[in-house]
């Protein structure tokens, strides 16, 4: 095989390799070596030639790490294994044209660059287009920004920076680890590969030191709360006759912990509209006021005189309220662009909701004395929208319906995905969802206490609420990407130097 093949090739196992790294596996220096790999790969070769290098690494990457979709399309959207299969590859190929564009413009920026120069414009360049392309994957036609290197090293040091720079800010710096890792075992001088090894040290041990400084304080009393996780099973969730049996379900999990200070149903809990749950809505109310219990539940918020609704959680007890999310699902909660898609849709009988988005002004909801922030299901995936419930918020709350995915690894990456937000913010994090895995999650991004998964199953636990503001969380995503965007221009104009000095 040349050495055109080997990159390819070499490109494609990487890919392949690059979700070991995170959750259920948690092998992160495996991802660290596959974009060294990749980066690699790239290296003194044309901008189309690392474009396809790096499409094959997004094949391989997201075909052995998100091709989970598939079950929920088929399994629980009802359509046919053909169309399921082919639905879900195109989903696979348009996220592998992110690695592939960054790729295309590592490898141009650097192609001006010579001799010297251009190991350590590599370093820079391939860890700013890695994070950029990372960053807009996270919010191009509403985002996915799933298998982010960043969360694969929650509990190495580099997850210390979160705090100061969020998911991105640590992406940047994985991807620069990759880098050096690569260009060091590319450099013959020992003197210069070791300035490199000492550059990756000096990272790592700040984002270890990071680790130790405590970034929020406790606000007010500990809580008990417990986690309700009913169990039920997704293709028979909806079916008219299981609505009572789940209200029982509930009912009866409530009623075993009143003594818990609050409690947390998951995502849709309830299999009724806001408007026919009212009866059960003000009973609960009425039995959590008498035990001095707050109830937070999940259920399909629609008023009978209006044509809107909404996936929402409410609050019942002392206080209620109101959440409606705000991040909605492309292709199943909601059709983008429908003048273009709708036809299509139609076409395919792909199955459609068509759900009503809330405002991103929703203040956190009130419950014993604390604020919480809410996000339902993949709403937790963006941490720039979770830092708009600070600093009021002294408790985060994640609820799921993660069914959707049962047997696959979707719901482990999406726990490790809500433990970010959870180091990000310096809070705790509740997390109830309906087959798993429900989750308390410590203000370090650390898991206390689990569930276990696909049982019926309450999780109770004390949780101490916690104020302040991270530097993440009153910059958001700006720092990361600037400096990210600041390397790949400082490349570029010393590129574009030399093409005016020659």
């Amino acid at each position: 095989m040349n050495a055109r093949g080997r990159g390819e090739v070499s490109a494609l196992i990487a890919g392949l390799l690059y979700p070991l790294a995170f959750a259920p596996f948690g092998y992160y220096p495996i991802g660290i070596a596959a974009l060294a790999v990749l980066f690699w790969s790239w290296t003194h070769v044309r901008p189309a030639r690392a474009f396809s290098r790096g499409v094959l690494f997004g094949i391989g990457m997201f075909g052995a790490g998100v091709s989970w979709v598939f079950i929920s399309i088929h399994h629980y959207g009802g359509v046919d294994v053909a169309l399921s299969s082919f639905l879900t590859l195109l989903f696979i190929l348009f996220l592998s044209l992110f690695p592939g564009c960054a790729g295309w413009i590592a490898a141009r920026v650097l192609a001006p660059i010579k001799h010297d120069a251009y190991r350590p414009a590599s370093v820079a360049v391939f860890a700013g287009v890695w994070c950029l392309t990372e960053w807009v994957r996270g919010w191009f036609l509403t985002g996915f920004p799933w298998l982010g290197i960043g969360y694969s090293v929650i509990d190495a040091p580099l997850g210390g920076l979160a705090p100061v720079i969020g998911v991105y800010g640590v992406t940047l710096a994985a991807a620069a680890s990759s880098a050096m890792v690569q260009v060091a075992l590319a450099n013959k001088g020992g003197l210069i590969r070791g300035g490199y090894l000492v550059g990756l040290v000096a990272l790592w041990g700040l984002g270890a030191l990071l680790m130790h400084v405590e970034w929020s304080v406790p606000h007010g009393k500990s809580l008990k709360v417990s986690l309700m996780q009913g169990n039920i099973p997704q293709e028979v969730k909806w079916q008219s006759d299981m609505r009572e049996p789940t209200i029982e379900l509930y009912t009866a999990m409530s009623e075993a912990h009143w003594d818990s200070d609050l409690q947390i149903w998951p995502e849709s809990a309830l299999p009724l509209m806001y408007y026919q749950a009212q009866p059960l809505l003000e009973t609960l109310g009425e039995e959590a006021r008498a035990h001095d219990t707050d109830i937070l539940l999940g259920l399909i918020y629609q008023r009978p005189d209006s044509p809107d609704y909404y996936n929402s959680m409410i609050s019942v007890g002392k206080q209620s309220g109101v959440y409606h999310k705000r991040h909605l699902v492309p292709f199943t909660e909601y059709l983008p662009l429908k003048s273009v898609f709708a036809g299509l849709v139609d076409f395919m009988a792909v199955p459609m909701s068509d759900f009503s988005s809330g405002s991103a002004e929703q203040a956190p909801l009130a419950v014993r004395g604390q604020r919480v922030g809410i996000s339902i299901c993949f709403e937790d995936a963006f941490g720039e929208e979770v830092i708009d419930s600070l600093p009021a918020a002294t408790l985060l709350v994640n609820v799921s319906n993660d069914a959707w995915f049962t047997g696959s690894i979707a719901p482990a990456q999406h726990l490790q995905i809500a433990r970010m937000r959870a180091r990000e913010t310096a809070r705790p994090l509740l997390r109830a969802t309906n087959t798993g895995l429900t989750a308390v999650i410590d203000p370090l991004g650390r898991i206390t206490a689990v569930a276990p998964q696909d049982e019926a199953f309450v999780l109770t636990a004390e949780v101490q609420p916690r104020a302040g503001m991270t530097p993440y969380a009153r910059l958001g995503n700006t720092p990361a990407v600037v400096i990210a965007a600041l390397l790949v221009l400082g490349a570029w104009s010393q590129g574009a130097r030399r093409l005016n000095i020659h």
